[in-house]
């Protein structure tokens, strides 16, 4: 059984290479349910009020989701990952005045103690893109709450993401670029991609 977990900022095509790769290794997907987010339209109509609600519901979810990837028996590919809430998306609120230090220290102590009790991902694909790359895809995909999304919100996700996917060392990570890649639409793009994959998690090449 493997999990695998695949990383990257708002429109960074996340859900489309879950569904992806989902089919060439039938894997089961578990996708970020974003469509029924109770917070998400509020959120963006105003961080400052709702941040913190939200990311309460993105931690809850996602420990739960980990639970249940690590006690089925079944190869899963997990549409975003608890540390991306954990160590890019809250301090970055934090840091721009839209979660206040309270609320900010409340949902950091919550998730050290759910760490704990999760394992990580046996390999994170990590979608890196720029922010023209960013914006192209969110127009694309129409998502009417997502027309309230700031540059500078998602140049700051950009550079947390970096910053994180650098630094990461609790197991593998594979870095794909948006900006030189077309797996959606190029059937080369993405088997190149299954390639480096399977030499990730299988030692093939």
């Amino acid at each position: 059984m493997k999990h695998i977990a695949i990383a990257g900022n708002i429109g960074s095509g996340k859900t489309t290479l879950t569904a992806l790769l989902a089919k060439s290794f039938k894997w089961e997907p578990h996708y970020e349910d974003a469509d029924n987010n109770p917070y998400l339209n509020d959120f963006y109509d105003d961080m400052q009020r709702w941040s913190f609600n939200l990311q309460i519901h993105f931690l809850n979810g996602r420990f739960q989701d980990v639970l249940k990837i690590r006690k089925g028996t079944k190869s899963v590919i997990q549409d975003r990952t608890i540390y991306e809430d954990a160590y890019i998306f809250a301090p970055n609120l934090h840091s721009m005045g839209l979660m206040s230090t309270r609320d900010y220290e409340n949902y950091l102590s919550l998730f050290e103690m759910m760490k704990d009790f999760i394992t990580p991902p046996d390999l994170i694909i990590y979608l890196r893109g720029s922010v023209p790359a960013l914006v192209k895809q969110i127009q694309k995909r129409g998502r009417e709450y997502e027309n309230a999304i700031r540059l500078d919100y998602l140049n700051r996700l950009n550079e947390r993401y970096e910053a994180w996917a650098e630094d990461y060392t609790l197991g593998k990570i594979l870095m794909i670029d948006i900006d030189e890649i077309n797996f959606e639409d190029n059937p080369e793009d993405l088997g190149e991609i299954i390639t480096k994959i399977n030499g990730e998690l299988y030692g093939l090449f």
